[in-house]
């Protein structure tokens, strides 16, 4: 779905017999002070409190998590940094990290989180930061002392000051080469020079100077103690212990932070200064992609959360539906995605966008489309407004509401402090959801801001040919403003197109739960010869959901780099027909996704069951015989060939990590040899390789959920008839991947960006789980003390870490390493001076040591399903690689159970210190060897199982 909408979801019309809902939000609301108002499917307990210091607090006491988490929202952000230090705030989250007055060590906190099963980070945004972190569940203690202390009692080490600002100006240059950053960076420089947003927000070498001139600790602590107060915070913490507990763990820990009784920031600033609307923007992008953008400066909206007037007007104007907007500008081959939403929001001013993506011919016709976007909003003006629409959109927010299913504690943590920010503790969990009654006159207050005369226009797109365009500062972005005049003219067959969405006819009916047990996993039915259909009746969530999963495995799918090519397009080709008729389908709780994979494609639908097999049916036939236009031919061949060249543009480590899968992965192809074969597939050859595709096939499929056994029977039956009723049954085997020759493999690639990248690989022995559990361990056990030593210490670079390195059950490690400075030699030097001290400290770990490690993996592989798709999605790997008894994570664990010391320090010496079966791959600007590397290692057998 690609309607924006922050803190709204799928709001569309119940039938009668399901108003009985409503009563969830009634008229008048009475509130315990303490628990805010949850879902009825919501097991967990609640509290609200505020503590003596002024920071708010929502605490989660779910029985069942075998996680727990944190989270604490500082209402600070970039928007506060000092005109003279660019990046502060940003630079503050990271030194924050980096010791306290009781845990001074400054890898200490990443270690204790890391060997407790967990993980942590934080983010810096215009008005907030949001540091977070979760840890196995009776771990969370010792883990909130850690964290609370940061907030509380920082010590800013001196040494580390400098050492840390070296990281962030890694982080700066890590992403100078990526458009995201490039075309903010135009974004700020050209809006209001006034408002705080103009500023430079991620910091480098230059903003945070450290001399002895200009020295960057006292300006930091000055920073801390000016902005940071425990009135401006709000903190989530997540777990199964009671609420009683866990407010006595908060209480004792986080009263400690001090309260200066400081006032959020404001910024009563326009985004964009008003004497200079309507204007255009023209921005330069890197790689070969096209957008327009529409931002219309509108009154804040955070007041109206309970009526929702800017995502009642998103939903007509990013509606995708026959005649919609999008609709009718793709179906022209001038767009190929369009959102409309709520953009930024800063309390005072906000913007209302519409953005798309562009096809080449769309951004010749940019004036086409901007007369066509005024036609639909006064179309909407005349005829969009009510109560019906209302009715559905509010009925249907009711139902999701009700069946609400849980997050990971991390992420629920996290939303839960950024929503305590803006919104009443009552209504934090219904926030989301809230439609509490009919605003036509808000709905009319937006649309009345969608003029013309009001509006910012930004176009970006490669080579523009821009005359003495302006540079953004850091970034060197190329750009221009120009007044904007709005065409008048319009494109009238297009025009006549638009209309406005019908009611929506796969809203659910039937929302019962089936009968019976659940199942503990998927048992394998009969009656179906030509397809293996699985099937789990699944209620556990007490949600009337379910997921069905059809793989279409066939021969000639990745026979070639050629075929491959061809499997994208005809996928392409499903998507965008069903795209007009599948939204409805989107908005009243269904989902869906189409994609190839290594033997084929998947098809897969979710959600609410009483619909689903239509929107099954309707995928089906589009598979059986997709209508290809030679206008979409052209327009998906030009968009695959350019996201392959864009490849060469990604950063370093991204490329060297895609060439490691693309040797050693059987029956993939490197980006050469798939772009020359999109450029000679011509729409004949895709039309008879959409009519071969399903000759020979070797399908199956899983249906889990609120389903019935006969349900299941049924679209398996559904699945032959359209689809399988004339093909032969193959037998597809599944890709495996290739052993590396013994020693080390080194490959060059020719990469443009200032950084080097640098991936090392080091394969396992075989596909056993005695020897995946080796190296699951060892990644573990290396993971901090790596990034520890080649990030913080030596200071090379902002992307820093060591990983289980798996491929299709082929174990490895992965130490990856993006760094502004050092060459390829000198960050291999150093992994390899990191190998040789570590193995001393590897053999010293003690028993309990290693018990702790080793529950610290065992915890995130056994991670308690929280959600149906969970659920589905672990059955359909297990189904893919053909284990029947659905029980992989259990042999893993009890194999990681059983690693001895002695093993692993072999284990280490192999891969590490010897690289028996070592794969170096770095970039460079020079020669490339990587053509003659992938030519040796495709002729490489499969590692043994």
């Amino acid at each position: 779905m690609t309607v924006k909408r922050p803190l709204f979801r799928r709001l569309y019309r119940l039938p009668p017999m399901l108003l009985l809902l409503a009563s969830l939000f009634p008229g008048s609301y009475a509130f315990a002070d303490s628990e805010p108002r949850k879902s009825p499917n919501d097991p967990n307990s609640y509290r609200y409190l505020e503590l003596g210091n002024g920071l708010r607090v929502i605490l989660v006491s779910d029985a069942e998590a075998d996680k727990a988490a944190a989270s604490l929202n500082v209402a600070v952000g970039s928007g506060n940094d000092p005109s003279d230090r660019e990046g502060m705030a940003h630079f503050l989250e990271h030194m924050l990290f980096l010791g306290t007055e009781k845990y001074p060590e400054a890898g200490e906190y990443q270690q204790f989180i890391r060997s407790h099963g967990g993980s942590h980070n934080a983010f810096t945004a215009f008005e907030n930061t949001n540091y977070f972190f979760d840890v196995e569940s009776q771990f969370l203690e010792d883990a909130l002392d850690r964290f609370a202390q940061q907030f509380s009692h920082p010590l800013f080490t001196p040494e580390l000051v400098d050492r840390e600002r070296n990281a962030v100006h890694s982080e700066f240059s890590a992403k100078l080469k990526e458009d995201g950053r490039r075309l903010l960076s135009v974004r700020k420089a050209a809006g209001n020079p006034d408002h705080a947003f103009s500023k430079f927000s991620v910091g480098n070498l230059t903003t945070l100077e450290n001399t002895e001139e200009n020295p960057l600790r006292p300006d930091l602590i000055r920073f801390w103690e000016q902005n940071y107060s425990a009135n401006v915070m709000s903190l989530a913490v997540y777990g199964p212990q009671s609420l009683d507990e866990l407010e006595r763990m908060v209480a004792q820990r986080f009263n400690a932070i001090a309260n200066r009784k400081l006032e959020v920031i404001k910024h009563p600033e326009p985004l964009h200064s008003p004497e200079q609307l309507p204007k255009r923007i023209m921005a330069e992008t890197l790689k070969d992609t096209r957008s327009l953008s529409l931002s219309f400066p509108i009154p804040s909206q955070r007041a109206n959360y309970t009526t929702k007037p800017a995502s009642y007007v998103a939903n007509l104007l990013g509606h995708e539906g026959p005649g919609s907007l999008f609709d009718v500008l793709k179906r022209a081959g001038l767009v190929e995605t369009l959102s409309a939403g709520l953009g930024m929001d800063t309390g005072s001013h906000a913007t209302f966008n519409i953005s798309m993506s562009l096809t080449r011919e769309g951004l010749e016709h940019q004036d086409d489309i901007l007369a066509l976007v005024f036609r639909h909003i006064e179309l909407i003006k005349a005829h969009g407004i009510s109560k019906e629409r209302f009715d559905e959109m509010k009925q249907l927010a009711l139902i999701d509401f009700r069946f609400h299913e849980r997050g990971e504690p991390v992420r629920e943590a996290m939303r839960l402090s950024s929503l305590l920010r803006d919104y009443p503790a009552q209504d934090i969990l219904s926030a989301p959801y809230l439609m509490e009654r009919y605003a036509p006159e808000q709905y009319q207050a937006i649309l009345e801001r969608l003029t013309p005369n009001n509006l910012v226009v930004m176009v970006s797109a490669p080579d523009q040919n821009l005359e003495d365009p302006n540079l953004t500062q850091w970034y060197e972005t190329p750009w221009k403003q120009e007044p904007l005049q709005v065409p008048t003219a319009i494109n009238q067959t297009l025009a006549d197109q638009l209309a406005l969405p019908p009611a929506n006819p796969l809203v659910p009916k039937n929302l019962d739960m089936v009968t019976g047990d659940s199942m503990p996993h998927p048992v394998l039915l009969s009656g179906s010869d030509d397809m293996r259909v699985w099937y789990a009746r699944d209620t556990r969530f007490n949600t009337p959901k379910a997921n069905v999963f059809i793989s279409l495995r066939s021969p000639i799918a990745r026979a070639s780099a050629r075929n491959t090519v061809l499997t994208q397009l005809l996928v392409d080709a499903i998507k965008t027909n069903l795209n007009a008729w599948a939204y409805s389908a989107q908005l009243a709780g269904l989902n869906y996704s189409v994609y190839p994979h290594l033997r084929g494609v998947t098809i897969r639908v979710g959600g609410y069951n009483d619909k689903l097999h239509e929107l099954l049916n309707r995928i089906l036939l589009e598979f059986a015989g997709p209508m290809i236009t030679e206008q979409r031919f052209r327009i998906a061949r030009q968009r695959l060939i350019d996201g392959l060249e864009n490849k060469s543009k990604n950063r370093p480590v991204q490329q060297t990590s895609e060439f490691i899968q693309t040797a050693l992965l059987n029956g993939t192809f490197p980006v050469r040899e798939k772009l020359a074969a999109a450029k000679a597939v011509t729409l004949d050859e895709l039309m008879q390789f959409g009519s071969d595709f399903t000759k020979a096939m070797d399908p199956v499929m899983l249906a889990h959920g609120n389903l019935t056994e006969a349900t299941a029977l049924n679209l398996a039956k559904q699945v032959h008839a359209v689809v399988l009723h004339s093909s032969d049954h193959v037998q597809v085997p599944r890709s495996r991947v290739r052993q590396l020759p013994a020693g080390e493999t080194e490959a060059v690639l020719n990469v443009e960006h200032p950084d080097t990248g640098y991936t090392l690989y080091l394969q396992g022995k075989n596909r056993s789980y005695e020897e995946r559990a080796r190296y699951r361990l060892l990644a573990q056990i290396i993971s901090s003390p790596f990034y520890e030593d080649i990030r913080t210490t030596k200071q090379l670079g902002y992307i820093v870490y060591a990983t289980a390195f798996e491929i299709l059950e082929t174990p490895a490690l992965g130490l990856v390493v993006q760094s502004p400075e050092a060459s390829g030699a000198e960050i291999d030097g150093a992994v390899n001076e990191f190998a040789d001290r570590f193995k001393a400290r590897l053999v010293e770990l003690s028993p309990e040591q290693l018990s702790r490690e080793k529950q610290a993996v065992i915890s995130k592989m056994m991670t308690r399903d929280r959600q149906l798709g969970d659920v589905s999605g672990r059955y359909w790997r297990e189904i893919d690689r053909e284990n029947d008894e659905f029980n992989s994570r259990e042999k893993l664990a009890a194999a990681i159970r059983e690693v001895s010391l002695d093993e692993l320090v072999s284990t280490f010496e192999e891969a590490m210190i010897e690289r028996q079966r070592a794969f170096k791959v770095l970039t460079g600007k020079g020669e490339s060897n990587q053509q003659v590397i992938l030519n040796q290692l495709r002729e490489r057998q499969p590692v043994a199982p």
